[in-house]
């Protein structure tokens, strides 16, 4: 409800159109969320700004120190013990998925490009990770591939953002009820990032500040792209999707967090 007075009409946050009046506030608000949110290991923050020291170019692939408190606390509570992840970067997230399942837990990461795929495994061996492995390859041709003995309790996807519909496609194709070695659990959560990509996925009008951003010369007019494109049909796949219920988170980047109803 709004509280109004004789010259201005505040909104509740809520109620608001944008969740935060500028950027500044944003930071702020981020960073007392993070402070007052249950910890992550020191050894993963450090990471994070090792990461964000040494590879300036893509550091931005990362989940933020904030997501990664988000993602154990959804692991925990749901009781993960076994986490697929499409798209591993350099480990961070792994690391974070790690430490949510204990040790008696299982993660594995499937990374396309081999550089950063040893930077993940050279990670865990610094951190002492030893239930975390990294398959290398494309995600498309190796998800098909998987036969687990025992679902995963999670897949978490973060890798190209065109293969996202594809990889929601296997994913359900291969966790239907009284299938053998199913690849989810009824219950299981499929967790897309990225998947408001900006904003653009919402909205790619002028009114968008990130189309005046330098996003390279591979993507000029990124609001248009194929990655655009994929990521809308993923999410009305989701939303339409009768085997699953979702929220499409708006913070971050998006995160559509889905269950498995079978």
């Amino acid at each position: 409800m709004a509280i109004t007075n004789t010259t201005t009409q505040v909104l509740y946050p809520k109620e608001s159109v944008a969740l935060y009046p500028n950027s500044l506030v944003g930071e702020r608000v981020s960073a007392y969320s993070e402070v007052h949110s249950s910890s992550i290991p020191q050894s993963i923050i450090n990471y994070h700004t090792h990461v964000t020291t040494t590879q300036p170019e893509t550091a931005k692939y990362m989940i933020s120190i904030s997501q990664a408190q988000m993602m154990v606390f959804l692991s925990k509570t749901i009781g993960a013990k076994r986490i697929l992840e499409i798209g591993a970067y350099v480990g961070l997230s792994s690391l974070a998925w790690s430490h949510a399942v204990g040790t008696d837990g299982k993660v594995t990461t499937l990374e396309f490009d081999p550089y950063f795929a040893n930077l993940a495994e050279e990670a865990f061996v610094a951190n002492g990770v030893k239930n975390a492995e990294v398959i290398v390859g494309d995600a498309l041709e190796i998800l098909p591939t998987i036969t687990p003995t025992t679902p995963y309790d999670i897949i978490f996807i973060d890798a190209q953002k065109s293969g996202y519909p594809s990889y929601l496609r296997t994913i359900l194709a291969s966790s239907t009820q009284g299938s053998p070695n199913r690849l989810l659990r009824k219950g299981g959560l499929i967790i897309g990032d990225n998947t408001l990509r900006c904003g653009f996925v919402a909205d790619d009008s002028e009114d968008n500040p990130w189309r005046s951003y330098d996003f390279g010369a591979h993507r000029r007019e990124y609001w248009k792209s194929e990655d655009i494109r994929a990521l809308r049909s993923y999410n009305d796949v989701v939303g339409e999707s009768g085997r699953l219920e979702n929220w499409l988170c708006p913070l971050w980047d998006g995160v559509n967090i889905a269950r498995l109803l079978d």
